[in-house]
């Protein structure tokens, strides 16, 4: 179609502006098209999650403080503490416990805050006032509160369908592919609960203790000197068992347990076996277990099981994380087979996620389509493909907007589409009905098409513009709504302020432009023609 010179019509407002611009511009469909791929795209590459992801921060700080009593501690320690934590700003609550040789002071932040900033604050508050607490006091400990990325997205329950090797090597399979899990992009933290700990039994002999004039004391102290990095090491038990828990690097063995020196008589090394039976075993002072049933053909049957929990990290897609932590099970599956171990997916975030997502976008198109045929009946078939392009077009512009402010894609999200929707095709309805009232209106047929569809457009954007900015403002407030709610709430007042803003500049341009491409004048003219010579006649 070759372009025309409207330099001659004469606008008032954006919206006239908008549409003389865009009328014969030859980048008008190029960015029709531009929009709807960027829409589709950020659809399908914007992280997706079934409920949006709240960042709750704080963290607990832990002062030993051997000798002091419970009010002691706090007189001395808790108090002046808490007064420097207040000067923080963002702190909401502040608790604190005051016990024997220990303080534990735990700070909750407004939620909302950065994470790492608030971590950093806390941290950097505690170590300023170091100055101020008795000689006594121990280093303090600061722990981070890391509750937004501490809930799992993957549960996966392992099993012993058939027990060909030992439980110790069963949770050292599991143990191995937790560390492969962790280390897919994006997991943050992988946890093995309901796994009991290997353990070497010690069983002591008394009498030989006592032939080598030793003491149950000297054998627990050799021990330690070698595992200190062990975590826990168990006083005697009345069984006169010694129990050592996870030694990790120092002892791998039986033996190696045995071989460690505890003392020295007439010039020769005592060893460990020389006055103990070391076994080889598990936590079996671990009476908590957790069982699974799975159906096996027509039978049910139970299996004890370890269950291996997989966190995300904040605002990344939850879909993309449980595909790839899937995808390494698969991988292993074999493996795991040959070694009779099982696995099921108890819980999987990513599919949750998905799935929601995907129907509330089905039902976004179903809402498309019932305003469509609605508009029909009202405007005309294509008047209403004119308002119903525009609506995937303001979706697109809106999820580009979310995907480049770092948003996530979830049920509120799509919720705040919903919402919305209804107030989207306002100004697309006003402007193709104003062009359909010009063109069925008296002597509309000597009227130049392009002035007519210009002029109509820019009758309408001032009260358009108005009422759109109403509904805007109504939104605002929500943004400053606090707390768990305000949170939760968020993706409707950033996301129907950007749809009402995109409705309106879409309506402007793509309106009179697919007006111009369907919609026919001369049929119009022609029977207002004809109405009007059957009048006089």
């Amino acid at each position: 179609m070759e372009e025309k010179n409207l330099s001659h019509i004469s606008v008032k407002d954006y919206a006239g502006k908008l549409a003389k611009a865009f009328l014969y511009s030859p980048l008008t469909s190029v960015l029709a098209i531009f929009l709807l791929a960027i829409g589709y795209l950020s659809l399908e590459i914007m992280p997706r999650e079934e409920d949006p992801q709240i960042a709750i921060s704080g963290g607990s700080i832990i002062i030993p403080a051997p000798g002091l009593n419970p009010k002691q501690i706090e007189k001395v320690i808790v108090e002046p503490l808490e007064q420097r934590l207040r000067e923080i700003k963002g702190v909401e609550h502040i608790y604190s416990q005051s016990s024997n040789s220990v303080a534990i002071v735990n700070v909750m932040y407004y939620i909302g805050q950065n994470r790492e900033v608030s971590n950093l604050k806390l941290y950097d508050k505690v170590m300023q006032n170091m100055d101020q607490l008795p000689k006594e006091v121990m280093q303090p400990l600061v722990k981070p509160f890391d509750i937004d990325i501490d809930i799992p997205i993957v549960n996966i329950a392992f099993y012993q369908k058939k027990h060909t090797i030992d439980y110790n090597t069963f949770v050292k399979k599991i143990q191995d592919l937790k560390h492969k899990i962790s280390e897919i992009d994006s997991v943050s933290k992988t946890q093995l609960k309901g796994a009991k700990k290997e353990q070497y039994n010690v069983e002591v002999d008394l009498a030989k203790l006592k032939g080598y004039h030793l003491s149950l004391g000297q054998i627990v102290q050799a021990i330690k000197s070698l595992t200190i990095n062990v975590p826990e090491v168990k006083a005697k038990t009345p069984q006169n068992e010694l129990v050592v828990f996870g030694v990790q690097n120092a002892i791998d063995s039986i033996e190696d347990v045995q071989n460690i020196i505890v003392a020295q008589y007439m010039g020769s090394p005592i060893y460990l076996k020389d006055v103990a039976t070391v076994k080889d075993g598990f936590d079996s002072q671990n009476k908590q277990s957790a069982s699974i049933i799975i159906k096996e053909e027509n039978s049910f049957k139970s299996y004890e099981q370890v269950t291996l929990t997989v966190a995300k990290l904040g605002g990344t897609n939850a879909v993309f994380v449980a595909d790839d932590i899937v995808a390494l099970l698969e991988e292993h599956k074999e493996e795991l087979h040959s070694n009779g171990i099982g696995y099921t997916i108890t819980r999987n975030y990513g599919k949750r996620a998905n799935e929601a997502v995907n129907e509330l976008v089905h039902h976004l198109v179903i809402t498309i389509i019932i305003i469509a045929i609605m508009l029909i009946f009202f405007l005309g078939w294509k008047e209403s493909l004119i308002v119903t392009f525009t609506v995937p077009a303001i979706l697109a512009v809106t999820l580009f907007v979310a995907y480049l402010t770092d948003q996530t894609i979830n049920r509120i999200t799509l919720f705040a589409f919903l919402l919305s929707l209804g107030l989207l095709v306002d100004a697309a309805i006003i402007v193709i009905e104003n062009i359909h009232r010009h063109l069925h209106d008296h002597n509309s047929e000597f009227k130049d098409m392009d002035e007519l569809l210009v002029r109509a457009t820019d009758e309408i954007g001032a009260p358009t513009n108005v009422a759109t900015l109403a509904i805007i403002l109504t939104m605002v407030p929500m943004a400053f709504v606090g707390g768990m709610m305000g949170e939760f709430m968020k993706p409707i007042p950033y996301n129907v302020p950007v749809a009402l803003l995109a409705s309106l500049v879409i309506a402007y341009i793509f309106t009179p432009y697919l007006s111009k491409k369907l919609i026919k004048r001369n049929e119009d003219g022609a029977h207002h023609h004809v109405e009007k010579g059957n009048k006089n006649g």
